[in-house]
């Protein structure tokens, strides 16, 4: 895994699973982030081959819940984020999806109740020695890269030092968003405090933080000189984000979005969340195709849903 000049999809709960990491990829994406795991999560799994649908399966002990699930087609290229406030926890769940990944990363921005509750997530960004156990503990016994992502602290000099902390536990680059925990994504980035922390460190930085065209790529790279760019809601609203073409309509990537999720089954609730979300940023979900989504029970429902949808628009 290389992280120097690399179009980056960000961890996203309930969006970045397999299809939608395709689809970006797909677009130009280099590298993918799956969404945020729970160690806990993680090591009540048992890995296996899914031969009908080609996938690596990370499944709940005794149910046929999917907790991560991947492909040989995004092995070098996907990263397994995951929660934790434990090293030797973290460790062996690193170890179960290591050899199927390109890389692990590790949550520590995250300001939801829930991670913070648990000490993970934004937690520890409070806790230096901490994060030095997970990431040294992570690098010493994994043969992929190890990083982590963070959100800035309270000032920039705070971030800056505990950002060269991290770089000398050994891991390969540093996700940066460009707010502060208490911000909210209304909130405008911090570019110029990415920028800081990108002249004190040698390692690559990931800027991330309001990227919402193919151009801020290149700006947000300019103006914090940072080695690789990671885009979230600009990615969800339409994944084509990444193409150097420049994007195509929201319903065509829509359209591939339902395509991939019912060939790799994907889980009906995080195929509806990611749809609304795509749907609420363009139109409205009391229109047509924000109830056909509404109305899905399944996969198939989904998919007869939009065919009846796009059958009438044609007529029309």
């Amino acid at each position: 895994m290389e992280y120097e000049n690399k179009l980056v999809l960000a961890p996203m709960v309930r969006v970045g699973t397999l299809p939608f990491r395709l689809l970006a990829a797909q677009y130009g994406a280099d590298i993918t982030y799956g969404e945020e795991i729970i160690d806990h999560r993680l090591l009540k799994c048992e890995r296996k081959i899914n031969e009908c649908l080609g996938s690596t399966d990370f499944v709940e002990k005794g149910t046929d819940t999917v907790a991560f699930r991947t492909c040989q087609e995004e092995k070098d290229r996907v990263v397994f984020q995951m929660g934790t406030s434990d090293a030797v926890r973290a460790l062996r769940a690193a170890q179960m999806v290591c050899n199927d990944v390109a890389a692990i990363d590790i949550n520590m921005g995250c300001p939801k109740s829930f991670s913070i509750s648990g000490g993970m997530g934004a937690a520890l960004l409070s806790k230096p020695e901490l994060i030095h156990d997970i990431l040294t503990t992570l690098k010493r016994n994994l043969d992929i890269p190890v990083t982590c992502k963070i959100r800035l602290l309270s000032s920039s000099n705070d971030t800056v030092e505990l950002a060269r902390r991290i770089e000398k536990t050994g891991i390969s680059a540093l996700a940066v968003h460009g707010r502060k925990v208490p911000d909210r994504p209304r909130d405008p980035a911090k570019w110029n405090e990415i920028a800081d922390v990108v002249a004190a460190l040698s390692i690559p930085v990931i800027a991330n933080g309001d990227v919402f065209e193919y151009d801020d790529f290149q700006r947000i790279k300019v103006t914090t000189g940072a080695s690789s760019v990671m885009v979230a809601r600009g990615a969800i609203w339409n994944a084509s984000i990444f193409s150097a073409q420049g994007k195509l309509p929201w319903e065509e990537v829509r359209r591939e979005y339902i395509r991939k999720s019912i060939l790799w089954d994907n889980d009906i609730k995080s195929t509806k969340h990611t749809l609304k979300e795509m749907i609420i940023h363009y139109s409205c979900l009391e229109l047509p195709e924000g109830r056909a989504v509404i109305r899905s029970q399944n996969l198939g429902d989904l998919a007869l849903h939009f065919i009846i949808l796009e059958s009438w628009i044609q007529y029309l």
